[in-house]
């Protein structure tokens, strides 16, 4: 599933072409994505400008001035430029048409994603209103953190993963920042201390501007908008490598089930 570096590398790579385009249309091939796409969304934006883009967790805002798009990428979808209009095939579900021909296409084999206006207040939409704090941002910190875990039972890999406390920390990028914090994936958020918090912002903010270095993570279906893949996987210093030796310690790295995800972690080099 794109995460936020993925959707970060999408918006960075979206901008340079599409900032200042006019607006000349939608082509909705299969309408049905996680949410139907609006049916008078070609009215909508037709003729408007973008003014900028604007990611908020993992959703793209694309600031049309009368309003703004909304789009997710679900599961397994991307978004690409592309400077003319390829014929689209059978999982090309979404096009924005500019009036130079160019266009952005919307691919989601499993119809998780979503497009949808928001005319009001971004800010309140259902989707956004109740997201926690940008890890990337000013406002995230490890006392922050600290705060909002006491009295929290829930394993602190769940509690980071909690967009409703953190917003973007996925199941890879979780797993790599705790394993750089030196935090066990297993303890409870709340017997956490305030010094090990400070850590973990730390390596939860340096492990996702390093993925968005590499172009974010490609382990299934993860392209940019320009269509090529992403290179922190071969980063990855335990996420999907259970049995291989520990990058700093040599011991094997374990795999366990948390909250129906799968954890890899060193049983040694990550303290409870």
């Amino acid at each position: 599933m794109p995460e936020l570096p993925e959707v970060e590398t999408t918006k960075r790579g979206l901008i340079p072409h599409v900032e200042g385009k006019r607006v000349a249309g939608v082509r909705i091939g299969n309408p049905m994505l996680r949410w139907p796409i609006p049916e008078n969304l070609h009215e909508e934006v037709s003729g408007a400008t973008i003014l900028g883009i604007s990611r908020r967790a993992k959703y793209l805002l694309f600031d049309l001035g009368r309003g703004k798009l909304i789009v997710h990428l679900g599961m397994s979808g991307s978004l690409r430029y592309l400077e003319s209009a390829a014929e689209p095939e059978k999982h090309d579900h979404f096009d924005l048409l500019f009036s130079d021909g160019s266009l952005i296409r919307l691919r989601d084999p499993r119809r998780f994603g979503a497009v949808l206006w928001e005319k009001g207040e971004i800010g309140a939409h259902p989707l956004i209103r109740g997201l926690g704090v940008e890890p990337l941002g000013e406002g995230f910190s490890g006392r922050l953190l600290y705060d909002l875990s006491r009295g929290k039972s829930v394993a602190v890999k769940q509690y980071v993963m909690d967009s409703r406390i953190v917003v973007g920390v996925g199941n890879i990028y979780a797993s790599e920042s705790l394993f750089r914090a030196g935090i066990s994936p297993m303890v409870s958020a709340g017997k956490v201390g305030a010094s090990r918090y400070e850590r973990l912002a730390e390596e939860i903010r340096n492990t996702l501007n390093d993925a968005i270095l590499a172009g974010g993570s490609t382990l299934r279906d993860f392209v940019n908008s320009s269509g090529n893949p992403g290179y922190f996987q071969q980063r990855l210093n335990v996420y999907g490598r259970a049995g291989e030796p520990c990058p700093v310690c040599s011991t094997p790295v374990k795999q366990a089930r948390q909250g129906q995800r799968s954890t890899f972690y060193c049983p040694k080099c990550q303290k409870c």
